[in-house]
């Protein structure tokens, strides 16, 4: 690395403390709360944003996608980045740009302009997510690491639980644009402390290239795919715009692949995927955030037109389930090193099943009560936080040492991946079922509201369950490909 970009080193004094590892994992968690509190504080915001700007709603969920579209295609591009040129001042950078956007995005006067600096904030995004489960990796030793793992999630969830009861209270008392600057704080912290901090990456690959034909690739491919899922409920499947996405994504990645199993410098080292334990381990990834952010949409609509709570009253009970994912999450880490982690895995998926069944078949039926459904909410975090953390730490274990950047922008990609596909698939079931349930000339508005909205939930839910049954069958290969 040239002596002018040369990375500062973490401060004498508390690189000397035993706790010092555990610094860096706070500053990782930082970065992960910021991430998931801006994703869910934003969705609750999109409504006032079009009051606002004066414009539709299909309009304002640029918003949220154009962060999520920059977001997932930088990651892999990032990932490789992040190996030639240092981890430390590329993480520090992902810190100001997040956060220097974010402050710019509550100052934005159009709607063009805002989803522009959605974009930017997207870039700093893709620099936290590439860096911070590698820095996690190299900071924190294996037997301490399901820990750190742990409190990652925790964090995770911590962000994703406090955005709608956070962003009601602004949205309440003040403007907008606060939704934004709730995260400012948090990044200047994160890129001060970062500073002081985090370790140095050490030696570089020397003589390492850049995979630009790779990237040129597989950039519009993750933008066209996340954009396919985003858009699942406004476009029409059979309709030309979504099969012309759908298939350039596919035939662009398609070349990805035939390119990179022969450049000398793959931007993605296809050997992650001959380990069988690391692809089924992403896929379960993506499985557990489809899993979460599908019952969340669901639940969302129940509440909210369905049982006619208040956005306050359905942020403060949907918080639940992170919050329990949250608490739990340490325990799934303590669990899975005394027993094995996929018994671990297949009693989370029972649990999330369970859940899942008594939403379905109790907590909207007329003597359903709110101790029976919050109950349903706790359990079904609680499934998930057995799940998530084991089930990351043992990803990324299963990766090479060499490629622990790749395969942490990779487990935070199929996370991206897995949540656009949750609330794609959610919302496509209902909106058919509702369809389904209604004839012609009983569709209208009305329709979408109170018990026949309820219906379509319920019959709904089936798909997260078969969710829960696809990581149980993933893990059973994984056990079978070990024996």
């Amino acid at each position: 690395m040239p002596s002018w970009i040369a990375e500062p080193p973490p401060l004498a004094f508390l690189e000397r403390r035993s706790f010092h590892p555990w610094l860096v994992v706070g500053i990782a968690c930082t970065s992960a709360f910021i991430g998931q509190l801006d994703t869910s504080i934003v969705q609750l915001a999109l409504p006032a944003l079009k009051v606002t700007f004066g414009v539709s709603v299909d309009a304002v969920r640029w918003v949220a996608i154009a962060y999520l579209l920059v977001f997932a295609a930088s990651l892999p591009v990032f990932g490789a980045v992040c190996e030639m040129a240092g981890r430390k001042l590329t993480y520090l950078a992902g810190f100001a740009i997040f956060t220097l956007a974010s402050l710019m995005c509550g100052l934005a006067d159009d709607l063009t302009g805002l989803v522009a600096l959605r974009a930017v904030q997207g870039v700093g995004g893709g620099l936290l997510g590439a860096n911070s489960i590698a820095i996690l990796v190299k900071s924190v030793s294996g037997e301490k690491r399901a820990k750190a793992m742990a409190l990652l999630t925790a964090a995770q969830a911590v962000g994703v639980s406090i955005g709608p009861v956070v962003g009601g209270l602004l949205l309440d008392a003040l403007s907008w644009r606060w939704i934004f600057w709730a995260t400012v704080p948090f990044g200047l912290g994160g890129t001060l402390l970062g500073w002081m901090v985090l370790p140095q990456s050490g030696e570089m690959p020397a003589g390492r290239s850049f995979d630009w034909y790779g990237a040129v690739l597989l950039v519009p491919s993750l933008v066209l795919a996340v954009l396919a899922l985003n858009q699942a409920s406004v476009w029409p499947l059979m309709s030309p715009t979504m099969l012309l996405c759908i298939t350039a994504a596919v035939v662009l990645f398609v070349l990805f692949v035939r390119h990179e199993r022969t450049a000398r410098w793959p931007l993605i080292d296809l050997e992650l995927f001959a380990s069988v334990a690391f692809t089924t381990g992403i896929i379960r990834v993506a499985l557990g955030y489809a899993l979460l952010y599908g019952m969340l949409f669901l639940m969302s609509f129940a509440l909210l037109h369905g049982l006619h709570n208040s956005a306050q009253q359905a942020g403060i009970k949907l918080a639940v389930i992170p919050v329990s994912l949250g608490v739990i999450a340490p325990l799934g880490v303590a669990f899975s090193e005394r027993f094995s982690s996929r018994r671990i895995g297949v009693i989370s998926m029972v649990l999330c099943t369970a859940a899942i069944a008594a939403l379905s078949a109790i907590a909207f039926a007329p003597k359903g009560t709110l101790i029976t459904g919050l109950s349903a909410f706790a359990l079904f975090g609680m499934g998930l936080g057995l799940f998530m953390a084991p089930n990351s730490t043992a990803t990324i274990g299963a990766a090479p040492a060499g490629l622990s950047s790749t395969a942490g922008a990779l487990v935070n990609l199929f996370r991206v991946i897995g949540s656009c596909f949750g609330v794609s698939a959610a919302s496509s079931i209902m909106s058919w079922r509702m369809h389904g349930l209604a004839s012609p000339d009983q569709f209208d508005r009305t329709f979408f509201e109170g018990s026949r909205l309820l219906d379509a939930v319920e019959s709904s839910l089936a798909m997260l369950a078969a969710f829960a049954v696809m990581v149980v069958i993933t893990a059973a290969i994984n056990a079978r490909s070990r024996s």
